[in-house]
């Protein structure tokens, strides 16, 4: 690789970097880090003005463009979209231009032990781009279109009115056991039979759907995909496919339904809501056709500085059993938002501060504690949805990501609820018991030793005595391609490996092969895996027998195409994980 000339300054402060790396050493940013933080973003393909700074060294239109693509892909789920810092620094031309051109470069190309990519020495930019991305972040950001309510109502269509939709189920599927699984790259989901195995239809969506959700009654299915669009699934048709859609923003992650029912009145399936990253706002739909309703903006003060943000990401909503709310993450400020939607024309949202970077997580057993992952704050919030208040707020292992978590009842400390770890080996296990175990409640009551860094997401079941973690970021193969599996009642024996990409049995051009998101079927004897090949290799869905931690089958078809995420109807419709 050709190393870039760097002036005298430049050669000063690479030699500073390469002295401090040491005493740093622990803030080192781990490739399973890089791989989570540095995902594309859909905004790359928006377009925007090019907006100059007199300031800031030239820039041709088609060199902006071209470094306005690769900081929307490479840079923007780290520093923000208006670069005014998210989990990494800010880059805005107040701090950039005082800095010039070659102090960037530097930090560009060689990163710094802090957490900074070194994204020239290692492939994937040329020095050409180095210099070029070194220029653009001293020029103001540009910013991406709002996302109105007109915008959304020309995007939303309703195929099939309720009107004209089956009375009664059309078909002879057993629609508790059907699992959803994301085709990322080809931006489809998959509907699969989990009886039989097979695949049921192929539904187009919106790109690299993040999430799957039933609806309180079962019948329908909500996705959302990475580029704002929502497709409604109704089951209940000989071949269940989308009756309604709407792009609700230019990139987002979450969608959820109304599941209360209760002396305010019945609200199951009455409303939808999806929330996004770009605008940073949430938007609450009719239940039966999508369409919006009230658009909410999450832009405001974070929760440690009292520093405003502009651009806060709704992260994981979820629906509450003990009221009519929605429970909404907001990323940068560290917020939980309380909406409640018992009126919705007078919305009432009460506001909990947590920490900052909140992100995924999920119920605990009885389902009325909240577990949320404030990632890079390495804390774990616990959000009390009966008594509408922050509980506790957990110290973790490092960039904690449990995806919804996994329950299961401990041997020794009773209930409790699990994440593992983007940044380390580790998997916190929480007490989330407060009457009968009020001692463990809310504290880590033991730490496992994993198989590596990179873990997206584990899971159990109320049926199973295992818990499985998936390592699909690690930067070493054997781990990226296999799970880690626990007996719950023996866990200070450790894990046994499960060779999930060797059982699939792809060919030896299959690429990466990460294995990734257990999901168990409805009666909790069999957890599903993807191997999630690149998009022009194969891919499959490994299915083990929960009792023998033995293969069982192997599903493969052309048309699964990078498969990732799988959500099993009923065990998403009852939160069972």
């Amino acid at each position: 690789m050709k190393i870039p000339r760097l002036s005298s300054v430049a050669a000063v402060l690479l030699a500073t970097l390469v002295i401090s790396a040491a005493a740093q050493e622990q803030k080192a940013i781990s490739p399973a880090e890089k791989n989570y933080q540095a995902g594309t973003s859909p905004l790359a393909a928006e377009p925007m003005v090019q907006s100059t700074n007199p300031k800031a060294p030239p820039m041709a239109q088609a060199e902006f463009d071209a470094a306005r693509k690769i900081y929307f892909e490479r840079c923007a789920g780290c520093h923000g979209v208006l670069r005014k810092g998210a989990t990494g620094k800010p880059l805005t031309p107040d701090i950039t231009v005082g800095k010039g051109t070659d102090y960037l470069k530097v930090f560009i190309a060689y990163g710094s032990p802090a957490g900074m990519p070194n994204w020239q020495t290692s492939g994937d930019l040329t020095e050409q781009q180095v210099d070029m991305m070194a220029r653009y972040i001293q020029h103001e950001p540009p910013t991406p279109p709002e996302w109105s309510m007109a915008d959304m109502k020309s995007t939303w269509k309703v195929s099939v009115p309720p009107a004209a939709r089956p009375k009664k189920k059309m078909n002879d599927y057993n629609l508790e056991n059907i699992f959803s699984t994301t085709l990322r790259d080809s931006g489809e989901v998959a509907l699969i039979d989990g009886d039989t195995k097979q695949i049921i239809s192929i539904v187009k969506t919106g790109y690299a759907v993040h999430i799957s959700r039933t609806s309180a009654s079962g019948r329908y299915i909500f996705v959302i995909g990475r580029d704002g669009r929502v497709n409604m699934i109704d089951l209940w048709m000989a071949k269940p496919d989308t009756v309604a859609e709407i792009r609700i923003g230019l990139e987002a992650r979450s969608v959820e339904t109304s599941k209360y029912k209760g002396k305010e009145g019945d609200f199951t399936d009455k409303l939808v809501i999806a929330g996004a990253y770009w605008p940073p706002q949430f938007v609450v739909m009719k239940g039966d056709t999508l369409e919006p309703l009230k658009i909410v903006s999450t832009r405001g003060m974070t929760v440690d500085t009292q520093e405003y943000h502009p651009e806060p990401r709704v992260a994981s909503i979820v629906a509450s059993h003990f009221r009519p709310e929605f429970i909404v993450n907001v990323k940068e400020t560290g917020k939980t938002l309380m909406v409640d939607y018992s009126n919705i024309d007078a919305l009432k949202i009460t506001e909990i501060g947590s920490a900052r970077f909140l992100h995924d997580g999920g119920w605990d057993s009885t389902k009325r504690y909240f577990m949320v992952a404030a990632n890079n704050s390495n804390k774990i919030g616990v959000i009390d949805a009966k008594a509408g208040k922050l509980a506790a707020l957990i110290d973790v292992g490092k960039i904690p990501h449990p995806g919804r978590g996994a329950n299961f009842v401990h041997p020794k400390f009773g209930p409790v609820w699990s994440t593992g770890h983007l940044g380390d080996e580790s998997v916190s296990l929480i007490g989330t018991d407060p009457v009968k175990h009020k001692a463990q409640a809310f504290k880590v009551v033991q730490t496992l030793k994993g198989q590596g860094g990179g873990s997206l997401f584990l899971k159990s079941h109320p049926k199973s005595a295992h818990l499985y973690v998936d390592t699909p970021l690690n930067p070493d193969a054997k781990l990226s391609q296999s799970v880690a599996v626990y007996d719950i009642k023996a866990l200070d024996k450790g894990f046994k490996v499960l060779p999930i990409a060797e059982w699939a049995g792809i060919t030896a051009d299959g690429g990466a092969m990460r294995v990734v998101q257990p999901e168990f079927n409805k009666a909790g004897d069999e957890v599903w895996f993807s191997v999630w090949s690149a998009k022009d290799k194969q891919s499959a869905i490994v299915v083990v027998d929960d009792k023998t931690l033995k293969l069982k089958t192997v599903i493969k078809d052309k048309r699964l195409i990078t498969p990732t995420g799988k959500f099993n109807v009923f065990n998403t419709q009852h939160d069972v994980y």
